[in-house]
């Protein structure tokens, strides 16, 4: 057993997220622990780091990335993210679906080679553009809301 990291899923998460994944149909059985896959995905989103930089008490990064681009190819993915969206916003005595977001966007500067690049006039940058999309439930308040419904 490993010490745990602060990005590994809770039970309660664990509970509603494991009825999402497909089950392995025909073929070999699994022989990896989904739960620890999912911590994997989770510890790389948390900490930012690249995918080589996985300690070594995760799963393999190949592992890892071949079920990641799995669940977000066949939709997996979004119906985790939608699952624990709501749980959470629920937890916060919130309905279920969000009936107003904020939208954001940033540009960033990106290299020669990176593709297309565009220019911002108003921050007078020359980069890519990205768009964010938030709830207007706080962050930090999803986090205390959904471990405290789950004590």
């Amino acid at each position: 057993m490993r010490k745990p990291y602060p990005s590994d899923l809770t039970d309660a998460q664990w509970a509603i997220i494991e009825p999402l994944i497909p089950s392995p149909g025909v073929g070999r059985p699994r022989i990896h622990d989904l739960r620890e896959i999912l911590n994997a995905i989770f510890y790389l989103n948390r900490s930012g780091c690249q995918w080589d930089m996985l300690p070594h008490d995760l799963p393999a990064k190949s592992t890892v990335y071949d079920y990641f681009a799995q669940w977000r190819d066949d939709g997996t993915w979004q119906a985790m993210m939608g699952a624990l969206r709501r749980a959470v916003r629920e937890a916060k005595g919130r309905p279920p679906a969000p009936s107003i977001a904020c939208i954001d966007s940033q540009t960033v500067k990106g290299s020669e080679v990176g593709g297309q690049r565009g220019y911002d006039g108003g921050m007078k940058i020359r980069g890519v553009k990205r768009h964010i999309v938030v709830d207007t439930c706080e962050p930090t308040a999803h986090r205390r809301a959904f471990s405290d419904s789950s004590s």
